[in-house]
């Protein structure tokens, strides 16, 4: 979030594969505009929705429950400043995310955890730590 905090303030943010949302949380009390969260799993999201009605972080945030690939797929360009994804390290969700955003800039920045042994499609720059990795993509625009 450190790398990021000067685009946050006013930004409409998106996190995809929300979790227990602690990106879009984070990104809300540091100024962010909005959040929309994206999360399919029953169980975090009743996690997600009791962290936000905990913070009482309720303005501004929408919690959809839907496949993240799929909903990113639907996204027209610039559709948020920025976009952070932490899908589960196996089973390429972070590569075809990448691809998505490749193919239409849904975000002004994408950021995506993943393991530091996947390769993601070029045009990001990735920062590792240890058997973690961050690959920010930015937008031209």
């Amino acid at each position: 979030m450190s790398i990021l905090q000067v685009h946050v303030p006013g930004a409409r943010v998106l996190d995809l594969f929300a979790g227990s949302g602690a990106l879009g949380l984070e990104a809300l009390s540091r100024g962010a505009a909005s959040a929309d969260f994206i999360e399919r799993d029953p169980r975090a999201l009743r996690a997600l929705e009791a962290n936000i009605a905990a913070l009482g972080a309720t303005d501004g945030v929408v919690v959809r429950r839907d496949d993240a690939i799929r909903y990113a797929q639907s996204l027209q360009r610039d559709a948020y400043e920025i976009a952070f994804a932490d899908p589960p390290y196996e089973g390429g969700s972070a590569a075809a995310l990448a691809k998505v955003w490749l193919e239409t800039p849904f975000a002004a920045i994408l950021s995506v955890e993943h393991s530091s042994k996947e390769r993601l499609p070029e045009g990001g720059d990735t920062r590792r730590y240890g058997s973690t990795a961050i690959t920010f993509y930015r937008s031209e625009d």
